[in-house]
Formats: structure tokens, C-alpha cells, sequence
């Protein structure tokens, strides 16, 4: 999406000398999308760039999305909407909490209107029901599903990597499953795709996953070289759920911030990269393996959180 405010800057890619990877016989490289724009990053740029397209084409003034109390989508959404000229709605699971935090508080300046849902009204958030009661509320919006998990979502986290082939492993942490999906949709016979839920018993994420691409394909928008590529979920580095952090994977994140100059968001990309740097140890990969890591952003989400939690 093209605008003379709002410039999304192509992402770097940064290869890691670690001793660990060349131990292993493995090039690890970091596709680093927190750098392609301060407010407006990472893979919600993805997702949010064919809705926001969508949006203004059908002349839309209003985008209407949810999310949690610490959400990266919340905050994109609302920097997007405010760069763009939308106006824009959160509806946010739980109870209003004061003061508002981070998140939150940047949403609000950003011009968003917050509402609250309780916990079990919020999960019929899908629901036609429920967002035909929020239309008649708020009149015409665009509604934006949660972390901007829909066709729109997929197709433009196909555009994450533009340089697919020169890779073995694409490594992407995982929430809702959308990134993994653009991803594979993107990649070339022989490659192989891994994400890491952040989500505990994260295992039900294939079918969403398996559902998403499904509906891709028969959906006729555009597929840039989908073939029978492998993906796996690895699911045993969610750190308890989550938003749920340690001191271990806290004590991780700097050293790899030190070592590498990367900071890691604790919420997604710390859980992933320290998955893949156990795995590395293990002989996961095989020798010669050249792996890219991708920095989803989200770095924000780390000021909300003051302490470990154990």
C-alpha cells in the first residue's frame, strides 16, 4: 500500500555468526520486519495491508478490529488507521484497567476509540451475531478479525519473503498461524517451514493452519509458488503459555541482544529463537542448512512487561 505518510521500508536481512550455529554447519540469517517502519511493523504490516487496501476501496471511514490489553495489533491498527486517515475501534478483551498501560495509552493517542468486551463475549467475536450488534452500534465499519487472521492476512504474509529461494528454513514464531501460512504459500519445492506457537498445547493450531490455507486456495487471490512445501509446528517452547515469561528466556533475550545487537520481543520472537538455537544444539538441522529466522516485531509488547513471570 502506497501513501506519502505512511513508508514501509524493505526488510533487512542480518546473517548471526553464532559459535552455536557454526558448530551445528548451519548459516542463520534474521529477516528483521521490526525495522521496516517504527509504528507500523512486523508481520501486522502484512496483515493489515490488503484489508487497509479492501478498506479504502470500498470507501470505508471506520476499521473496527479486537485484541488484547498488550496487543501489537491493536497498536498497528491504530498507528495504520491515524497514518491513513481511518478512524478506528478496539474493541479489547477484558475489563478496563487504570491507568491505561503502554499499549493502550499509544492506541488512545493515536485517535481509537477503546471498548471493552467481557471474556466470554468476546470469544463469539466472530460470530455473525456479535458483529452485526457492533455494526448496529457503530454504524459502517470495516471489521478486522483479531491479529488481522483472514484472507486479506494470508495474502499479504505471502509478500513477507521476497527472496525465498535462497533459503532451506523459514523459522516463524506462531500465534494465529496466518504468517506460517502466507509463508508456505510463498515458498519453493524442497523448503520447509517451521513455526513455534507461543500458545500452550499449541498443537490445535494445525487444523486453523490447515483450514486457512484450504480456504486460500480456493479463494482465487494470488499464490506466488505454492507447492507440496513441507511445515511443522514445534510446540514445546511456549515458556507456559502465552505472555507467560521467564527468567531463562529473559537472561536469553539480552545475551542474544549483546552477542547479536537483535532485540527479541519475550511474547513471540524470543520463544522462537531460543527454540531454534536448543534445536541447533541438538542436530535439528542438518549440516549446510542455510536457516532464516523471522523477526515478526512486536517489540513493543515489552514495556507492558515489568517482570518476569516465573
Amino acid at each position: 500500500m502506497k501513501d506519502k505518510v505512511l513508508t514501509i521500508l524493505p526488510p533487512p536481512t542480518q546473517q548471526i555468526n553464532s559459535v552455536i550455529a557454526l558448530r551445528a554447519g548451519v548459516e542463520l540469517y534474521v529477516l528483521r520486519l521490526d525495522l521496516m517502519h517504527l509504528l507500523v511493523n512486523g508481520n501486522k504490516w502484512f496483515k493489515l495491508k490488503y484489508n487497509l487496501l479492501e478498506a479504502k476501496q470500498k470507501n470505508f471511514t471506520t476499521l473496527l478490529t479486537f485484541g488484547g490489553a498488550y496487543s501489537n495489533h491493536i497498536f498497528a491498527t491504530a498507528a495504520a488507521g491515524n497514518l491513513l486517515g481511518f478512524r478506528t475501534i478496539g474493541v479489547i478483551r477484558g475489563e478496563q484497567k487504570l491507568p491505561l498501560n503502554p499499549t493502550l495509552s499509544f492506541a488512545v493517542q493515536q485517535g481509537m476509540q477503546l471498548v471493552y468486551m467481557n471474556r466470554e463475549t468476546y470469544r463469539q467475536r466472530n460470530t455473525p451475531k456479535l458483529q452485526q450488534d457492533l455494526q448496529q452500534r457503530f454504524g459502517e465499519v470495516f471489521v478486522i478479525p483479531e491479529g488481522g487472521s483472514n484472507l486479506n492476512g494470508v495474502r499479504g504474509c505471502t509478500e513477507i519473503i521476497s527472496d525465498t529461494a535462497a533459503y532451506d528454513t523459514i523459522c516463524v514464531a506462531c500465534g494465529t498461524g496466518t504468517s506460517l501460512a502466507g509463508i508456505t504459500l510463498s515458498l519453493h519445492p524442497g523448503q520447509r517451514a517451521i513455526a513455534f506457537p507461543v500458545l500452550k498445547n499449541g498443537e490445535f493450531l494445525t487444523q486453523e493452519i490447515d483450514s486457512l490455507l484450504n480456504n486460500y486456495l480456493a479463494s482465487g487471490l494470488p499464490i506466488p509458488n505454492h507447492s507440496s512445501t513441507h511445515w511443522q509446528l514445534i510446540c514445546n517452547y511456549h515458556f507456559g503459555g502465552y505472555a507467560k515469561v521467564n527468567n531463562e528466556l529473559l537472561m536469553f533475550s539480552q545475551q542474544f541482544q549483546q552477542k547479536h545487537g537483535v532485540p527479541l520481543d519475550y511474547v513471540y520472537t524470543a520463544k522462537m529463537f531460543y527454540g531454534v538455537m536448543d534445536l541447533l544444539q541438538q542436530g535439528f538441522f542438518p549440516p549446510g542448512d542455510r536457516l532464516l529466522l523471522v523477526h515478526t516485531g512486536g517489540l513493543q509488547g515489552n514495556i507492558g512487561m515489568k517482570e518476569p513471570i516465573e
